[in-house]
């Protein structure tokens, strides 16, 4: 677990109401599965790839909804035998193809406030191309998700030095999309927000894991946790976690208000 991590979940463990986020990645190629995402209650995340026939279109839309928007860019895997998609970074590029990858996908991609990776199991474990990747980020102002596809990366530890706000994927929800397993993984992530104050799980627009959020979300208080978007659940990890470092509880940094926030881009 990154250093960043393990300081803070003992402080959000403290907390009272624990808090969610999810995010639907692969939006872009089918506009019916894509809407219909960026229609779910709440202030669910749209994460839309670069380069794709309708991503400008649901990002747009998403926005007009009051959701956020994440630019899922394409990472390296360590699977070769993967089909690379548009846009995608890896270890072959220099620093300057890394800037010009990140402008072209977020101008392709309106509205998005940060981005999470799509793969990335291979680029995400070395340091040096995470350093490009968050001092662009950071020049930018934007927040970053890992989705964490392996437990070597080191992209949450580069982010903090970088002093990008970031979190990282708890749970997917949807690896197989059985009905019974997504709303297996769907307690899993209610169980580690209840554990240790917030998780954050990733979905895509599988017929059966819209439907099983369209029915599901319009209740999470049935389950104990809220709701929020991406921004929000960054910024109380932050606040309680500095707070737990000043010696306060995580009940007393719930109850003042958020760290300041970057203005939206």
């Amino acid at each position: 677990m990154p250093l960043l991590l393990a300081l803070l979940m003992p402080a959000l463990a403290g907390a009272a109401d624990p808090f969610i986020s999810l995010i639907i990645d692969d939006l872009g190629y089918r506009y019916d599965d894509g809407a219909r995402a960026a229609l779910l209650p709440g202030p669910v995340v749209c994460a839309v790839l670069p380069d794709t026939p309708r991503g400008a279109a649901l990002a747009t839309l998403a926005n007009r909804n009051g959701k956020e928007v994440l630019l899922h860019m394409p990472m390296q895997s360590m699977d070769s035998s993967l089909t690379r998609e548009p846009g995608v970074m890896s270890i072959d590029d220099t620093r300057p193809q890394f800037r010009t990858l990140l402008a072209a996908g977020l101008e392709s991609v309106p509205h998005a406030i940060g981005i999470n990776g799509h793969r990335g199991s291979l680029l995400t474990r070395h340091p040096g191309y995470m350093r490009w990747l968050m001092d662009e980020l950071d020049a930018r102002e934007l927040l970053f998700v890992d989705s964490y596809t392996t437990h070597h990366s080191v992209a949450l530890q580069l982010a903090a030095e970088a002093d990008v706000p970031a979190t990282r994927r708890n749970v997917f929800l949807d690896n197989d999309t059985s009905p019974e397993r997504i709303r297996a993984e769907f307690e899993r992530l209610v169980r580690l927000a209840h554990r240790d104050g917030s998780a954050v799980a990733i979905g895509h627009p599988y017929p059966a894991t819209l439907e099983f959020l369209e029915e599901t979300l319009p209740r999470l208080g049935d389950y104990g946790v809220e709701l929020v978007g991406i921004r929000e659940l960054i910024a109380r990890q932050q606040n309680v976690l500095a707070a737990s470092i000043k010696g306060k509880s995580a009940s007393q940094a719930r109850a003042e208000t958020t760290a300041p926030r970057r203005a939206e881009p």
